[in-house]
C-alpha cells in the first residue's frame, strides 16, 4: 500500500491505524529492501517473507537444559 502526502503528521496517523502488512509513504509499492518483511496481515497471504522469516521458516528450534554438578 502507498500513500502520498507532505503532511508527516497525517502520515504517521495513518500508519498507526491503517491495517496493513507494509506501507509505502511517497512512494510506489514496487519498492523493497531485500531485508525488511513482505506480507499481509490477518487472512491476507501465509505470514511474511523476506531472510529472516525464510530462515525462521525452515529452522526447528530446540531447547536442552544441562544440569551439572559443581
Amino acid at each position: 500500500m502507498s500513500i502520498f502526502t507532505q503532511n508527516v503528521d497525517w502520515a504517521m496517523k495513518f500508519v498507526r491505524e491503517v491495517e496493513s502488512g507494509n506501507l509505502m509513504v511517497n512512494w510506489g509499492t514496487q519498492w523493497r529492501a531485500d531485508l525488511m518483511p513482505y506480507g499481509g496481515v490477518k487472512e491476507s497471504g501465509m505470514g511474511k517473507e523476506g531472510p529472516k522469516y525464510a530462515i525462521e521458516e525452515m529452522t526447528e528450534l530446540k531447547m536442552a537444559i544441562f544440569h551439572l554438578d559443581s
